[in-house]
């Protein structure tokens, strides 16, 4: 679950590579002294801030990943082949405004006639595949491990303390979201009647003089809840409620020992069981939203006068709903990665992750087979803050710090739009060993359903921005393997020293190099520049 910026209020109430390479694909030397750069003085744009993932550092002194300069001055008119990204994630609205034209069909399946066309074992997958079925809400893996009652797994003491911990703490947040909640209201309603207006602005709280105790409290909240950057108490109301309702559904469902959301009929620890779930790939409300999120971070059509670009202009993105409210199954997930590759994906996005999986040796299986189907996974980090070379995250394709099981998984870090010692996103994961990649991902604008659009953060953002790469090698220069352009990603980044705050904790700042196995950060323009070389060398 994602705390709104509505918690900080509670929390506080209730006590926060670049290379100059020419477009015929000859390198110079790297960008020598990136790190003393100049530091971005003056706040984003509203542009700049719904486009900071695609601008450029050098340029623009913002550590996008140069989309804007690859287009400009590598890509041009040029004519790529399409490239079949899958993404695994929540449902995806495909028939959102700005991906029309960015959704896979499977061709070879005849729409609603009942049966399996292309005989894959799943009837009707027009788009992808939904395994969720009618489900949406779930319980988190510890906490399916404590309603298994299987006291003899190693991990359940530590899954029981978890829980106490994260039911006692959420409680805590449903008390001070209720409390603040009705004193803004509270103080909404009054001062409604005060100035006489709906839609009253700072200015007209400031310029009210009075000394009626109780009306001061409430003016003191106002400036209070305007200084957290809300326009106004109607807005703090809206994301306070939001936030209330993530909290109940952590409560009520992810951390709730009785609650069953599965509604597939299927065994989840039984893998012989593999058809089940159903063809609506689509959200099943509004809310649902992370998916088409990522996906417009990877294919939302580019300059067509609607909300947002996404990184990649050949791209079909092929949905696949497999990761509910709460966590992810990993049998849902293992099958998800084999159904993409057996589909024609050359590329998946996993922007999900979780710190339990009894099955992960059934995904680091599909992560080989992937492999063996020469397909990319571009996966999220995670965020958490923590190092992932010591705490671990799945999925992945290791066991701890030992050895990659395969060579076509990236694992993508996040940042955020501030260059210099705040870029690195307080929440982002980060390894020298298991990270290999920063990309943009802190407050990233793009498409959500039914034709909105919103600016989300995460690795999750930051990943897909990785794919959206990914997909542009792919698709100017399809020669190369899945594991070539998962070189010339890591290879291809800009290399920094800067010193950055770790986890959001002033405290702990490390070079920027030690976060990463790459010691990089993404950059599109530069990766076309090496993949062409590449290509040229087969």
């Amino acid at each position: 679950m994602k705390l709104l910026k509505s918690f900080a209020i509670v929390a506080i109430a209730a006590s926060t590579f670049y290379n100059c390479g020419s477009t015929a694909g000859v390198i110079s030397t790297p960008l020598e002294n990136i790190d003393t750069l100049p530091l971005k003085i003056s706040e984003l744009t509203d542009a700049e801030q719904k486009h900071w993932g695609h601008l450029d550092l050098k340029n623009d002194t913002i550590p996008g990943m140069s989309v804007d300069k690859a287009y400009n001055e590598i890509i041009k008119n040029k004519k790529g082949a399409s490239v079949i990204v899958a993404v695994i994630d929540s449902g995806i609205d495909i028939d959102h405004e700005d991906l029309q034209g960015s959704i896979w069909t499977n061709t070879k399946e005849i729409p609603g006639n009942g049966i399996d066309d292309d005989k894959n074992g799943y009837v009707d997958d027009i788009h992808g595949w939904n395994f969720l079925g009618d489900g949406y809400d779930e319980q988190l893996e510890y906490v399916r491990l404590l309603a298994s009652g299987d006291t003899s797994n190693p991990r359940y003491a530590e899954a029981k303390a978890e829980r106490q911990a994260e039911y006692d703490k959420y409680l805590g947040y449903k008390t001070n979201y209720d409390q603040f909640l009705q004193q803004i209201k509270n103080a909404n309603d009054a001062l409604k009647k005060e100035t006489k207006k709906d839609n009253y602005t700072k200015e007209d709280v400031e310029a009210i003089s009075t000394s009626n105790q109780i009306l001061q409290q409430y003016i003191a909240i106002a400036k209070y809840v305007y200084s957290m950057d809300f326009k106004s108490l109607d807005d703090a109301e809206t994301d306070i409620t939001k936030g209330l309702t993530d909290i109940t559904e952590r409560l009520n469902y992810n951390l709730n020992i009785d609650f069953r959301g599965r509604k597939t009929g299927d065994n989840p620890d039984d893998m012989t069981q593999k058809y089940y779930g159903n063809n609506n790939v689509k959200p099943v409300k509004p809310s649902e939203s992370h998916g088409t999120h990522v996906a417009g971070i990877i294919a939302a059509g580019r300059n067509n006068g609607k909300g947002a670009n996404g990184v990649a202009n050949n791209v079909k993105i092929m949905s696949i709903r497999a990761v509910p409210n709460g966590d992810e199954y990993d049998k849902d997930i293992a099958l998800a990665i084999r159904y993409a590759a057996d589909n024609g994906a050359k590329i998946i996005n996993t922007s999900f992750g979780k710190h339990y999986s009894p099955h992960s040796d059934w995904v680091r299986d599909a992560i080989v087979y992937a492999a063996s189907k020469d397909v990319l996974i571009v996966n999220a980090a995670g965020n958490e803050s923590l190092d992932l070379d010591v705490k671990d995250v799945f999925p992945n394709d290791a066991i701890g710090t030992g050895p990659e099981i395969a060579d076509n998984f990236i694992t993508v870090g996040s940042l955020d739009s501030k260059y210099g010692s705040a870029m690195v996103s307080g929440f982002s994961n980060y390894g020298k060993i298991n990270v290999d990649i920063f990309a943009p991902g802190g407050e990233i604008y793009s498409t959500v359903p039914e034709n909105n659009y919103k600016s989300y953060g995460g690795t999750s953002m930051a990943s897909p921005g990785v794919a959206g790469i990914a997909a542009l090698i792919r698709s100017y220069y399809p020669k190369l393997s899945a594991s070539q352009v998962k070189k010339v990603i890591l290879d291809s980044g800009l290399t920094l020293t800067t010193k950055v705050i770790v986890g959001g904790d002033s405290s702990n700042v490390k070079p920027f190099n030690e976060l990463s196995k790459s010691q990089k950060i993404a950059n599109a323009y530069n990766a076309l520049i090496i993949a062409d070389q590449m290509a040229k060398n087969l």
